[in-house]
């Protein structure tokens, strides 16, 4: 009976591990043209905008992550007082999302010749809650301010906090993921 029940949390384990990536972006667009990027106000938006949540330390996280991957992708900071090809807006979404899990127990036969025995059969349902954590990135050009590339990674969060470092590296690598999308191809 111990086993069956680390099932589903085993089955959750697994799926922390994963992190679904998502991009779209506007096809008519010649993204060799953009060459400078500029933060759009606020550089951070926290949906649901919980105190919670909202943290200086996680801003300048993202904020580093995004600047260095952009660097690396050959789009560099406008100057001060100059205009950007691009501005970029980070989002941080958490949803609370729940699902049902079902867990068969068959029955069991045993005994001697002729005298068998039998655990009837039955299943439990029981309902999982969870956080998905979602970071957004969105490229809009300058000029007419439309959309034109937006990138996401989303994640189911662990229960136990991360430690500041852990949740540095973890910020590193998401962006890392989410950029690797840009330019389009």
């Amino acid at each position: 009976m111990y086993r069956l029940s680390l099932i589903p949390t085993l089955l959750l384990l697994a799926a922390c591990q994963t992190v679904n990536l998502d991009r779209d972006f506007d096809p008519d667009r010649d993204f060799a043209s953009y060459r400078t990027w500029s933060w759009s106000s606020p550089r951070l938006q926290y949906q649901p905008d919980d105190p919670r949540l909202k943290s200086d330390l996680t801003d300048q996280r993202i904020a580093e992550a995004v600047a260095e991957q952009l660097d690396q992708r050959g789009l560099r900071p406008a100057a001060q007082d100059a205009k950007s090809d691009l501005k970029v807006r980070t989002w941080l979404i958490v949803d609370e999302r729940e699902r049902q899990v079902t867990t068969g127990y068959t029955p069991m036969w045993g005994g001697y010749w002729n005298n068998y025995w039998a655990i009837p059969a039955y299943s439990e349902t029981r309902t999982v809650q969870y956080k998905v954590g979602t970071l957004q990135v969105d490229l809009i050009d300058s000029e007419d301010g439309k959309l034109v590339w937006r990138g996401s990674a989303e994640q189911i969060m662990r229960s136990d906090p991360p430690s500041p470092h852990e949740r540095a590296q973890a910020i590193r690598e998401t962006v890392a993921k989410v950029l690797s999308q840009y330019p389009p191809r």
